[in-house]
């Protein structure tokens, strides 16, 4: 998910997408843990996509404090 895709959704579809995220990094590390994942860069990827959304939001709260 691109920087750019994140920053055209509305602050709920934000969280909405977060919460979504933390549960794909969940399922991803069980997976991991009990050696069923194919793909382990998914993790990485999915850390990544969090941080994003955690930084856009970020922004926009520091905007409306502005």
């Amino acid at each position: 998910m691109k920087a750019k895709e994140i920053r055209e959704l509305s602050a709920e579809e934000l969280e909405v997408k977060l919460v979504e995220l933390k549960k794909d990094l969940f399922n991803l590390r069980l997976q991991h843990a009990t050696n069923q994942l194919d793909n382990p860069t998914r993790i990485a990827d999915v850390k990544r996509d969090i941080a994003r959304v955690n930084t856009i939001l970020r922004e926009r709260q520091l905007a409306e404090k502005a």
